[in-house]
């Protein structure tokens, strides 16, 4: 009689990749959130998500590029959980005119983290997967959960939204 062979938790290669991945992960939240609690909070998720999803039949190899992109996904759902908390709450509609902005200036970078940090999150969130990420508007629009014209019209609002407030704090700091 033939014992049925026991299948090794494929977790386990997720764990053998904890030490190294872990500040990597860690790292790339910290820099797009700019908040130590919510980066720590969004890297346990981000760990606890991998160990469910390298669990399923067709799941990817575990890697710690694959661990920055459940990250990335862990961090669009924070932003999409707070705009709705915030939606909730808000009753007037932001109302502004799409137009091209060729802004050309350069930017201080830590004013310009101050700023994204001080932007609602469906603002901040679009403009860093789209600027910070790279990413494009059908990547971005798909990391949001909207269609393509509904993100080029937020990321128009969101560019007007920073450019305004990044001006406000120059005129501010000077």
């Amino acid at each position: 009689m033939t014992e049925p062979r026991v299948r090794p938790d494929p977790a386990f290669a997720l764990l053998g990749l904890y030490e190294t991945a872990l500040p990597e992960v860690y790292g790339y939240l910290l820099s797009r959130c700019g908040d130590r609690t919510l980066a720590e909070e969004l890297t346990s998720e981000t760990f606890l998500g991998a160990v469910a999803a390298c669990r399923k039949e067709y799941a990817p190899p575990v890697s710690t590029g694959w661990l920055i992109g459940v990250a990335r996904h862990k961090l669009a759902d924070h932003w999409r959980r707070k705009e709705r908390e915030e939606r909730g709450l808000r009753l007037v509609h932001d109302s502004e005119p799409d137009v091209e902005d060729p802004w050309d200036e350069q930017l201080d970078a830590l004013r310009a983290r101050q700023v994204l940090d001080s932007l609602g999150p469906h603002h901040r969130a679009a403009l860093t997967l789209r600027y910070v990420d790279g990413l494009g508007v059908p990547e971005v629009a798909g990391h949001l959960g909207r269609g393509v014209h509904a993100t080029e019209a937020l990321l128009v609002r969101a560019r007007a939204a920073f450019r305004r407030a990044y001006e406000e704090k120059e005129g501010r700091d000077a």
